[in-house]
């Protein structure tokens, strides 16, 4: 019998991913209470085209490892923004540009690390 990972469980299971794969500041934000489509959006940037689209492969390798084989991910093969439905989790993978457009961060709620920092330096 295969165990479902819970919510928690997946979220840890993408930021190892991410951080493995030398994602660009990776941020986790909770989404509970703020939206029913997810619980927990990952958000990370990728150095290149190529190194997104390596990062969502390899992700959706570990979370079908893990039981999670009905995950989905849009925009591969363009691979300036790969969105992941991790069922619970939501994962945005970027180029940096594109990630700066749409700040989802703001949209969110949460502030990568530097941006907070130098919000309360100012």
């Amino acid at each position: 019998m295969v165990s479902i990972p819970s919510d928690a469980d997946i979220a840890k299971l993408i930021e190892r991913s991410l951080i493995d794969d030398k994602a660009v500041d990776p941020v986790t934000i909770d989404l509970t209470g703020k939206t029913s489509l997810a619980d927990t959006m990952v958000i990370a940037t990728g150095t290149s085209r190529r190194h997104i689209e390596s990062m969502a492969e390899h992700l959706l390798e570990r979370l079908k490892a893990h039981g999670m084989s009905g995950s989905i991910a849009e925009g591969r093969g363009q691979s300036d923004w790969v969105l992941i439905d991790a069922g619970d989790v939501i994962v945005h993978l970027f180029r940096d540009e594109t990630r700066r457009f749409y700040d989802l961060e703001r949209l969110w709620g949460s502030a990568l690390p530097e941006r907070a920092q130098a919000s309360a330096t100012a």
